[in-house]
This record gives C-alpha cells, structure tokens and sequence, in this order.
C-alpha cells in the first residue's frame, strides 16, 4: 500500500481519537476535574501510541514490500525462461523453413534440368 494511505489513515486515527476523547468528555458523568486528568494522561500516551502504530505500520509495509519484491523476481524468471524458450522455438523453426526451401529448390532444380535419352 502507498504511504500516502498509511499517513491518511494515521491521521483518521489521531483526529477520530481526539473526537471520541472530547465527546467522552462532554458526556461523562465524572466531574470535570477528574475528567481533565484523564485527558492530561490521554494526551500525554498519545505520542508513545501513535510511535507504536508507526512502527507496526512501517514493519507491515516492509515485510509486504519483501513478499512482493519475491513475487516479482519469481515472475521475472518465468518471463526469461519462456523468452528463452521462444527463442529457441524460433530457431527451430527458421532452421526448419531453411531445410524446406533448400528441398524445394533442389526438387525445382532437378525437375527443370534436361532429362538424359
């Protein structure tokens, strides 16, 4: 996946984070103090976890990127094997229109000389 999607969704999950923090808030039936205490301590976790989520999101791509590159030096050697396979078709075959057009000339050129009484 693209970078682009991990920062897009780190981002959701920070700003859908503060969301739910605030309306947690604003519905809690804990005093306010006690609630802001909370918050402090929430805030001040949220820089560790969003390093974790960092971590484990650059240890997926890195390991996806690996299974990938894998899948694609498999394919890339299939692709040389059956080039090279064509190739030696062709060969054959230009070998094989080679012999025939020598054939039919010599057939031609026998056919055409004078024939001995």
């Amino acid at each position: 996946m693209s970078k682009k999607f991990y920062g897009s969704f780190t981002l959701g999950m920070l700003v859908g984070g503060a969301i739910g923090t605030v309306a947690g808030m604003w519905v809690s039936p804990r005093h306010r103090a006690k609630a802001r205490v909370l918050l402090k301590k929430s805030a001040e976790a949220l820089p560790e976890l969003a390093e974790d989520l960092s971590s484990s999101v650059q240890l997926e791509a890195h390991r996806l990127s690996g299974t990938a590159w894998h899948h694609w030096e498999q394919t890339l050697g299939r692709w040389r094997e059956a080039i090279a396979v064509g190739i030696e078709a062709t060969q054959q075959e230009l070998q094989n229109l080679n012999h025939i057009e020598t054939e039919t000339e010599t057939e031609t050129a026998a056919s055409s000389a004078p024939e001995e009484e």
